[in-house]
């Protein structure tokens, strides 16, 4: 493999670090971005790669993702994202959690991890045992934490009806044909919704019957996931693995916006350009996707002070991403920039690059 730092995706990176224990299986990395702004958040990634160079690309993008969205939410908290290399059978074990949180703990708390694809709140639980550097644990009633992906899907709901009104001039949802591509914790919350404001809903997940479960509920569609991006709709959200907006995936669109909770949208920089010249809106995904971390960091930082986090504030601060995308999209309609290099100059001023 080529050094890494001579990566495409590498992007002057704080500390990237391979974590090895022999005895329980565990290959992972841990990549920080930036702790400009305070230590790296972000979840860990438990996932099989055929090729572990993508394991070390999904470090290096998802980190610096979290960067800019911890910084446009307005997070006191850095970028920071965790990889486990599972094998093909997915084997997690509690001896496999444990090494992974004695490494997280060695880091002294530069990375704050949480859950991500692959891990559940169970699994955070059995990390805090080890390490105090952890969010998304279980929570009273009334209080905000714990699983992350109700809090995200809120975010990209609201995200969604303020796509719908810059783009296609309506205040109302009723009628509005979305497509959605992922219908795990994210893509279902997401469905439902939208399905109680009258969205008119196709879905699609590599489990399809999960998706015709889901389609059942929300009286929509289901479709098979090679169909799901080619489907004619208004909105295409996109809620599960990232980099599917490549030349190819970008050419069988069919919408007028796309917007939607996956990590990493954008295969390459240059794709955004590509979406703009289609005349197809795009919500960029770090912002409108950035419900879930404000929960889980609102909720460390509360603990961290001995405190319970106030559902209500986290809510509060959901509700003001809608503003924060009509900021972005006025200035690329104003400059003729696209919207996701519009949002990444703002975050790069913000940790200081």
């Amino acid at each position: 493999m080529t050094a890494f730092w001579t990566q495409a995706d590498f992007d002057d990176h704080e500390l990237v670090q391979l974590v090895r224990d022999r005895k329980s299986g565990l290959t992972a990395i841990i990549a920080l971005h930036s702790t400009h702004l305070g230590p790296g958040a972000g979840g860990t990634r438990f996932w099989h790669y055929a090729d572990p160079a993508d394991g070390l690309r999904d470090a290096l993008r998802l980190s610096r993702g979290m960067s800019y969205k911890n910084a446009m939410a307005g997070l006191p908290m850095g970028g920071g994202k965790a990889v486990i290399l599972a094998d093909k059978a997915r084997t997690k074990t509690p001896e496999l959690l444990a090494a992974f949180a004695d490494a997280v703990e060695a880091l002294g708390g530069k990375y704050v991890t949480a859950e991500d694809v692959g891990i559940s709140e169970s699994d955070m639980v059995a990390v805090s045992q080890r390490t105090r550097f952890v969010s998304g644990l279980p929570v009273g009633e009334g209080e905000a934490g714990g699983d992350p992906g109700p809090f995200t899907a809120m975010g990209i709901y609201h995200g969604i009806k303020a796509a719908v009104a810059h783009k296609l001039g309506k205040d109302s949802l009723q009628g509005v044909r979305v497509a959605l591509q992922g219908t795990g914790s994210v893509g279902g919350g997401v469905a439902r919704l939208l399905s109680k404001d009258g969205a008119l809903l196709v879905v699609a997940d590599v489990d399809e019957g999960r998706a015709k479960a889901l389609a059942r509920e929300v009286d929509g569609e289901a479709v098979s996931p090679a169909q799901i991006m080619s489907v004619s709709c208004d909105v295409f959200s996109p809620n599960a693995l990232g980099a599917i907006l490549d030349e190819a995936g970008i050419a069988a669109l069919d919408c007028a916006i796309v917007a939607g909770g996956a990590n990493n949208q954008l295969a390459r920089s240059e794709h955004g350009q590509l979406l703009a010249e289609r005349g197809i809106l795009y919500a960029p995904d770090y912002v409108i996707n950035a419900g879930g971390i404000i929960s889980v960091t609102l909720e460390y930082l509360a603990r961290t002070n001995g405190e319970s986090c106030d559902i209500n504030e986290v809510r509060k601060r959901i509700a003001q991403i809608p503003d924060r995308l009509r900021t972005i999209w006025e200035e690329s309609d104003h400059t003729g920039v696209s919207s996701d290099r519009v949002a990444d100059r703002m975050a790069q001023k913000l940790i200081g690059r």
